[in-house]
């Protein structure tokens, strides 16, 4: 059956839920923080990247029709095992989510809802939640397709993603204008059972703790956006999912701690929680073209897992004091063996700032295609283990003394600029040209925890590290101060 509302009211079954604390997930750390009124469309609905782009605001929207729903746990537009289309209605939800699983997982009190194998087309669109576990726009199982364009969303209360996606759904979202102010409030968001987003234009804008603009348990595609976190990290990628960004323009500012699990503030973070929603697996970050500007803290942050980071033609720029690349453990996983490990394919790619491996970390770093990196790889000493391969015309100028494990490169890819590299400890001498192995790594224990044993890591150089799979997801919405992006 097709369904198509234009301006249509809806009827719901009422479900009349109390609600009078957090729900169950959100965790305690957002429990004084719930906002209690809408906050206006400013950041989101009028920003400008810095090239000058405009992006959809409110006031663009005709509106013919208002759909409303206060009950907790209910939906302003369900579509349930159905072809529906909607266009230029506004869909306003009010009202908590009793349990926090159940909206983060399965799409419970969510605005707007497509579950059951539905197809639901979206356009011309204002979604407003304000409510704990009120997410704005939920695509759940597998079979269901939301397709949203030339809309505006806004959620104010926590636990409220503006799309979200689980249990293998789709959403494909076309010129959205998303902001969102709660906490663990991620303007493109997955949980349990991942799924498939593509982003295409637009802009998303976050403001809570612990909300990234994109928090992945899926595979994300963002294309030609522009994305803002004034409060989180810009990304994060959990488990065995991944998240590609085609020119987008992203900027990044971690200046609030949302777990005690980690000393680090960071602009990309890929890691496994270990809190068994999210697949194993390798993790994969992408970025092509585009720009990202880190306000506070590292670039990247690698921990707990396996994962690869690729990078083509970007410009990455560091505000912080931090560095380039951190591949460190941290709170999550068994002491001992939950480092990153990380291959880096880094093609006509310029990368400015120190990495560091400690020493229950690994790092393949692979320049093709004259790409230049001006910093320093563990100054402080011998960590963790550290191969560096430079083809193509690429180099490395070092900015201090620097220890890895395996080199190659030809005769003139290295210029020490005063410093000293040792590679396997010993002295590298400039102009000679070198030959050496990748690390290789396994893992051996659930939830991340890696051996020395090996077995491949990561994906090499011409295979460009493709994206990881599907594999499920964490729960994005449960308790913040053990997850970090959420």
């Amino acid at each position: 059956m097709k369904k198509t509302v234009k301006g249509g009211m809806i009827s719901f079954a009422a479900i009349a839920v109390a609600v009078t604390m957090m729900a169950a997930g959100c965790g305690a750390q957002d429990a004084d923080q719930i906002s209690s009124s809408s906050s206006s469309y400013m950041s989101a609905s009028s920003a400008e990247d810095q090239n000058g782009g405009t992006y959809l605001t409110a006031d663009d929207i005709t509106i013919n029709e208002t759909i409303e729903n206060n009950e907790g746990g209910e939906h302003a537009i369900e579509a349930d095992g159905e072809d529906a289309s909607y266009s230029n209605i506004k869909a306003v939800k009010t009202g908590d989510s009793a349990e926090g699983d159940e909206a983060d997982f399965y799409g419970d009190n969510a605005a707007i809802f497509a579950t059951n194998g539905a197809t639901l087309d979206l356009t011309e669109m204002l979604v407003e939640t304000n409510g704990t576990h009120a997410n704005a726009v939920f695509s759940y199982g597998e079979g269901t397709t939301v397709n949203i364009s030339n809309s505006v969303i806004e959620t104010s209360g926590n636990c409220s993603g503006g799309l979200m996606t689980t249990g293998g759904g789709t959403m494909n979202a076309s010129n959205l204008t998303i902001h969102t102010t709660g906490n663990s409030s991620a303007a493109i968001r997955s949980d349990r059972g991942g799924g498939t987003v593509t982003v295409d234009g637009g802009s998303y804008t976050t403001e809570g703790t612990g909300s990234p603009v994109i928090y992945s348990t899926a595979d994300i595609t963002v294309s030609d956006a522009r994305l803002e976190s004034t409060a989180s990290q810009g990304v994060v990628v959990e488990g065995q999912n991944s998240v590609t960004l085609n020119d987008v323009t992203l900027i990044a500012d971690n200046n609030t701690k949302n777990s005690d699990k980690s000393d680090y503030y960071q602009a990309v973070m890929i890691y496994q929680s270990m809190s068994g929603d999210a697949d194993e697996g390798n993790a994969s970050f992408a970025m092509n073209g585009g720009s990202l500007t880190n306000l506070n803290g590292d670039i990247f942050f690698v921990n707990n897992t396996l994962c690869d980071i690729n990078l083509s033609g970007a410009e990455i720029t560091n505000e912080g004091d931090g560095v380039f690349l951190r591949a460190a453990a941290a709170g999550w996983g068994s002491e001992g063996s939950n480092g990153g490990h990380v291959t880096m394919n880094a093609s006509a790619q310029e990368i400015d700032g120190d990495m560091i491996v400690d020493e229950v970390s690994t790092l393949n770093l692979y320049l093709t295609e004259s790409s230049s990196f001006e910093g320093a790889i563990n100054s402080d000493g011998e960590a963790g283990d550290v191969y560096v391969e430079l083809t193509d015309e690429s180099t490395w100028t070092l900015t201090g003394d620097s220890y890895i494990t395996s080199l190659t490169c030809d005769a003139d890819s290295i210029d020490l600029n005063g410093h000293t590299l040792y590679v396997n400890g010993k002295a590298y001498t400039e102009g000679s040209a070198s030959s050496g192995s990748a690390i290789e790594v396994t893992i051996t224990s659930t939830g991340g925890g890696q051996g020395s044993a090996p077995d491949g890591m990561g994906t090499p150089p011409d295979g460009q590290g493709g994206p990881g799979g599907s594999g499920g997801p964490s729960s994005q919405g449960g308790t913040p101060p053990a997850k970090p992006g959420n």
